[in-house]
């Protein structure tokens, strides 16, 4: 991955549906030359998923929450993991520290989270949670590829 590549995922990263002429003219390629770097980094895992960021509030899901579960052994069950497959589940980590695994979900309001948090607990093995609820979002991204510039 050169400087280019970098450049290119940095502006993806804030538009992702941006044509390839445009990218191309910000990056002073031709667009068949975006589009086989954007291949190839798609081909290498650097580009998993081409994606839109829905805002939870205007869809009827306001209430953001990070639920830290801790589990009697080890926490990556394949119950635990197809946590992933309800929708309300937007993100699903295995953690180091005094939690085996933190949630993040959307969900409508309190009752709608209740009744997630009945369906960890349903999950052989959980012995707690503590849930998090988000007042507001400040700063909410993806990796950064300025952190891996290279001189």
């Amino acid at each position: 991955m050169d400087a280019t590549d970098r450049k290119l995922l940095a502006i993806m990263a804030e538009d992702a549906s941006i044509a390839y002429r445009d990218l191309g003219e910000k990056l002073g390629l031709s667009a068949p030359s975006v589009y086989e770097r954007v291949k190839k980094l798609k081909k290498e895992g650097a580009i998993r998923r081409t994606t839109i960021e829905i805002d939870g509030e205007a869809i009827g899901c306001p209430l953001l929450a990070f639920v830290h579960v801790t589990t009697e052994g080890w926490g990556k069950t394949p119950q635990m993991l197809a946590m992933g497959e309800d929708p309300r589940v937007e993100e699903l980590h295995s953690v180091a520290g005094d939690s085996c695994m933190i949630l993040k979900v959307r969900c409508e309001g309190t009752q709608a989270l209740e009744q997630l948090l009945k369906r960890v607990y349903d999950i052989p093995g959980v012995r707690s949670t503590r849930s998090y609820i988000a007042l507001n979002t400040f700063l909410e991204r993806g990796p950064r590829t300025e952190l891996f510039a290279k001189n």
